[in-house]
């Protein structure tokens, strides 16, 4: 076992680890904490797998976006919605959590059921591209092409993706927004 093997294990380790810490906090800020170091463990994992553009992507956009929206919404909402979040039923499981713990369930058992009936190694767009050298290697520059792609031929889905991006800061900004309610 290399060192490459025990990073890879120590990433995977913290990636699931701080995502069940995510789900199963009951304070908020702990919470969005967790959410923080599952998100650079996954861009870690990223890296791993040879998808150095997807990582930096990764760390852009959703440490760098979503969650700080997620951390300025929080900090700018009211006492009182806080109160009322506390105030919920705080209980893990609980009877009206058990539509979502069975579709959690099913979804893990069709997940176990791919990983243990697929391999990999047979299916034959994999055996081809194998056979034709076709496969992506760790010196291969791949953010030159992704670059040219990105601000050529994706240059329409990239601009939605930015206008996406702004609706959501918005939307954020209205919604953390303390209007005086008229009666």
């Amino acid at each position: 076992m290399n060192i490459g093997d025990v990073l890879f294990g120590v990433m995977g380790f913290v990636a699931l680890a701080s995502a069940l810490l995510v789900a199963a906090s009951n304070n908020l800020v702990r919470s969005l904490f967790m959410f923080f170091v599952t998100l650079f463990a996954i861009a870690g994992l990223y890296v791993f797998a040879l998808a150095d553009f997807v990582a930096v992507t990764q760390i852009v956009i959703y440490v760098g976006g979503v969650l700080v929206l997620m951390l300025f919404a929080f900090m700018l909402s009211g006492k009182e919605t806080l109160n009322n979040l506390k105030q919920s039923n705080s209980r893990f499981i609980s009877l009206g959590k058990v539509p979502a713990v069975l579709v959690a369930l099913l979804f893990l058992i069709v997940l176990a059921n791919a990983i243990l009936k697929v391999q990999p190694d047979s299916l034959p767009w994999i055996k081809a591209s194998a056979q034709s050298n076709n496969i992506i290697k760790p010196t291969d520059n791949m953010v030159n092409n992704i670059g040219i792609n990105l601000m050529t031929r994706y240059l329409l889905p990239f601009e939605v993706v930015s206008v996406l991006l702004m609706m959501t800061l918005i939307g954020a900004a209205h919604l953390a927004r303390k209007e005086e309610h008229k009666l």
